[in-house]
């Protein structure tokens, strides 16, 4: 099986497309079958290395921030792997994301340019979300912003073709691209260092607002491949990635998986299961990717409708507890033999184990793999710290190459996260056995899995506070038999207000996304408190469990 000749540690992700480009020029790069993009490597490099220009002609230096908030577009890879060229950093934004988030983000990361589509629900509501937070965006020159409210912001490109005030679209910055010289490009690339930042993706924690995760070349170039050899990813290979780029499973899990095995992306811009499986018969998939719920979907389209998934073979099942059930039909039914199950986290470049072809469907549908190739991981008493014999239950760490730089302009919640001997500690609760195979067993922190998406409790009470009639607010999760969990959120009214579940659902919509805003709201007078007066939320969560009548929703999991 050939693969790309390339050393981790010693490789820009600028470097490794032109080494791929060199190496397999010839081999299918991109594919989107709706939208007729056919590019092999040397194609692909090509576009790259366009986008690249033009963002130096923009202006953008090295390290300077480059925000994208767009779902799966043919624009979101190029800057991908444009941007890493000249050393500026992707800033990934959730796809969900409204006013509040997106100028919480842009501002803590320092973000000089952002890149957007219209919208996703419909064709202007970001268009209309940015000139929300930056009304002086109308009145300005494209490259000449002066936001009030975003200061570092200068650059906003519209990938769209009508001309909309204060924006480049994305044809200017490639025109622009043809006053930068080929030289001028290679003296940027070759001036980047493998262990530099090139990628912040933004993820809660239990307190506080959402954090920037400082990701570096060698960080993900040595995640994917593993990544990549734990499914045998090779040039014969052909992924379809319906999972969002924004989140690592797209744009490491995916993308990046690919380009260092010299594989064929087959992208879907907006997941829909018809649409998936009509990728994966048009484009022959030998792979593909998703969260439970996709695959779900997916099996359950294949019931109404015969779609040709006989080239599957592999991929990866992640994102959320897998069900066993699920699992053993997606073998048997799409015909994915070798679908491999991976646990991480946005702090580890994500992936620290992950199951292997060759493992038992036992073995697949009952654990989350072993540590991949040059990953540490070790169970540990949360207590204590102390490590914890085989089959005990601790937290999960894990230390290496894939361990974050830290967080962005966060030193203390980098600290604790990652202990002075660069153990990252997860968060989650395990099990490994004699083998080194790990169950994820619980979580330490409150966060609630819906979807495949991370909801962390504290961001939404953060938002909730700020309703006028709201004088404190809990929020939990529920089992939830369609996605895993759902949000509950408990609500105390300040004195002689009274509200409805609809009147505070409306006050989240347009302002948080929506796999944040609670599915249910419960208004109570007072919250079970131990005797110190700590506030204990898995008295919260049984309740909300019992009254809801969801005792039967949780699943059996992998």
């Amino acid at each position: 099986m050939q693969l790309p000749k390339f050393e981790v540690g010693k490789t820009t992700i600028g470097q490794l497309v032109d080494l791929v480009a060199e190496q397999f020029g010839d081999s299918k790069a991109l594919m989107y079958h709706k939208l007729g993009i056919d590019y092999t490597y040397r194609e692909f490099r090509d576009v790259c290395n366009q986008v690249a220009k033009g963002f130096m002609a923009l202006g953008v230096n090295k390290g300077d921030k480059i925000a994208i908030w767009a779902n799966n577009v043919p624009e979101w890879l190029y800057t991908q792997f444009g941007t890493p060229k000249i050393g500026a950093i992707m800033v990934t934004v959730n796809t969900a994301y409204r006013s509040f988030e997106l100028e919480y983000l842009m501002k803590q990361s320092d973000s000089q340019t952002l890149i957007l589509i219209g919208g996703v629900r419909t064709p202007d509501e970001y268009v209309k979300v940015v000139y929300d937070v930056c009304p002086e965006l109308r009145d300005s020159e494209p490259g000449k912003l002066k936001c009030a409210k975003l200061p570092e912001l200068k650059n906003v490109v519209y990938l769209g073709k009508e001309k909309l005030p204060g924006m480049f679209n994305w044809d200017d910055v490639m025109a622009l691209g043809k006053k930068v010289t080929d030289a001028e490009l290679k003296a940027r690339q070759d001036s980047l260092d493998p262990y530099e930042v090139i990628n912040m993706q933004y993820t809660s924690g239990t307190t506080g607002f959402p954090k920037g995760v400082m990701l570096t070349h060698t960080n993900i170039i040595g995640n994917a491949k593993s990544i990549a050899a734990c499914m045998n990813l090779s040039s014969k290979d052909n992924l379809c990635i319906p999972v969002p780029f924004f989140h690592c499973f797209g744009c490491v899990l995916g993308t990046l998986s690919c380009v260092v095995s010299a594989a064929a992306m087959s992208p879907v811009v907006a997941f829909k299961a018809d649409a998936v499986l009509e990728t994966v018969q048009a484009s022959k998939c030998t792979a593909l990717h998703g969260v439970p719920t996709m695959f779900i979907a997916e099996l359950e389209e294949m019931t109404k409708k015969s779609y040709d998934t006989s080239k599957l073979r592999t991929g990866i099942m992640a994102g959320s507890p897998c069900p066993i059930e699920v699992m053993k039909k997606v073998v048997s039914v799409m015909g994915a033999k070798e679908m491999t199950i991976a646990y991480g986290q946005t702090e580890s470049s994500p992936v620290i184990t992950q199951t292997r072809p060759e493992d038992s469907l036992e073995l697949r549908v009952s654990t989350v793999g072993r540590a991949l190739p040059n990953v540490e991981v070790k169970i540990v008493d949360p207590v204590t710290g102390d490590e914890v014999p085989r089959g005990v239950q601790g937290e999960l760490c894990t230390r290496g190459y894939h361990v974050m730089k830290g967080y962005y302009k966060n030193p203390e919640a980098t600290r604790d996260a990652i202990d002075s001997d660069k153990w990252l500690h997860t968060g989650d609760l395990a099990v490994m056995d004699e083998n080194g195979y790990c169950k994820i067993t619980g979580r330490i922190k409150d966060m609630i899995i819906r979807g495949g998406e991370n909801v962390y409790p504290r961001e939404i009470e953060e938002f909730l506070y700020t309703h006028p009639k709201v004088k404190d607010v809990q929020v939990v999760g529920v089992p939830s038999l369609k996605y895993g969990e759902e949000v509950v959120a408990y609500i105390q009214l300040k004195p002689n207000e009274t509200a409805t579940d609809e009147e505070l659902r409306t006050f989240c919509k347009e302002r948080i996304a929506f796999h944040k805003i609670p599915a249910f709201f419960m208004f109570v007078d007072e919250y079970p408190t131990t005797a110190s007066g700590k506030i204990q939320k898995y008295k919260l969560r049984e309740l909300a469990t019992q009254k809801l009548g969801r005792e039967d929703a949780v699943v059996e999991t992998a």
